[in-house]
């Protein structure tokens, strides 16, 4: 299958993006067509007003997901303002899209009650479902890696797909799917959502010293105060890290061991260091082997496919709005 997916960039990557996403787009890339872009024109829907250096951010993200294992040479990589494809097509269908469909979306009303301390009453946070189907089915991908909360976006999607053909008698587009994947909540260290804004994140660029500092801080069972007090390792975040990260002999020896008060806390969350430097170490060694011009190599090579793929299609997009002429390949 055809399958494309982005990400913001909004700042350095963490474990919660790592499993979230990244080792998703891993395990795809190896069966499937791939297109992963840097969604910075999304980026500024939220982040307007924060001045971000998108140039600088966009090339920290690919490197992230390159160190990570995401392979330029089995996936496109590009950047999404680059493609002005995006923006033609996001316009032709805004031209089409029901205010309504917008106003209604649960992700919509949702996030307008969270960032409150934001100001998100912008014609681009309230149509970019709209710039979201844009990107997806200008590449005609057959399906779209997404969690749940997702599931109103890619329904919006399909239904502007369904209008467009109704209304130009031409089908071009595919219908997306969604490819329903893990999406396994890690929290930060301190028990509220993984956020850089809350400085309780670890993120895929820290050293080693610095994962060890913020373990060691965090937060565990609230009723073991002392090491001969027994522990619940359902309530400590340390264990949603070791089933995140440690392997089923390493997760059976700290449930026997906090239980039974055999082990203590420094101890457990020695062990899920490790656990977590077996992923982030080859990590480091890959990022420091990259430098900026590989990184421009790859970002340049992308581009030119996933122009040409856009190009065509907008060809087609134009010849059936402008010139009521329908051509499908």
């Amino acid at each position: 299958m055809r399958i494309v997916s982005g990400m913001r960039p909004t700042g350095k990557l963490h474990l919660g993006h790592y499993l979230g996403v990244l080792k998703n787009w891993i395990e795809l890339q190896k069966e499937h067509e791939c297109y992963f872009f840097v969604a910075d024109w999304h980026a500024l829907s939220t982040s307007y007003e924060e001045k971000l250096n998108l140039k600088k951010l966009s090339r920290e993200l690919i490197k992230d997901w390159l160190a990570a294992g995401v392979d330029p040479k089995k996936s496109i990589l590009f950047i999404q303002s680059h493609i002005k494809e995006h923006a033609e097509l996001y316009v032709l269908l805004n031209m089409i899209t029901p205010l309504g469909w917008l106003e209604r979306n649960p992700t919509y009303k949702d996030q307008l009650s969270q960032m409150k301390h934001k100001d998100i009453h912008t014609a681009g946070f309230l149509t970019y479902p709209v710039l979201q189907a844009a990107d997806i089915i200008l590449y005609d991908a057959e399906a779209v890696p997404i969690g749940e909360d997702q599931r109103p976006h890619l329904e919006i999607t399909r239904e502007i797909v369904r209008r467009f053909h109704h209304l130009f008698s031409c089908e071009l587009f595919k219908e997306p799917k969604e490819l329903l994947s893990p999406t396994p909540k890690l929290l930060g260290l301190d028990g509220r959502k993984m956020s850089k804004s809350y400085g309780n994140a670890i993120f895929l660029s820290d050293s080693s010293e610095e994962v060890w500092q913020k373990l060691r801080g965090a937060k565990t069972d609230p009723q073991r105060v002392r090491k001969s007090d027994p522990g619940n390792p359902e309530v400590c975040l340390i264990y949603d890290y070791h089933k995140a990260f440690s392997d089923e002999e390493t997760i059976q020896k700290v449930v026997e061991g906090c239980t039974s008060a055999s082990i203590g806390c420094v101890e457990c969350k020695k062990w899920c260091m490790a656990s977590i430097e077996k992923v982030l170490e080859p990590m480091r060694e890959r990022r420091a082997a990259i430098d900026d011009e590989a990184v421009e190599e790859i970002i340049a090579s992308g581009e030119r496919k996933a122009k040409e793929a856009a190009s065509k299609k907008m060809n087609q997009v134009n010849k059936a709005v402008f010139e009521i002429s329908c051509e499908v390949e």
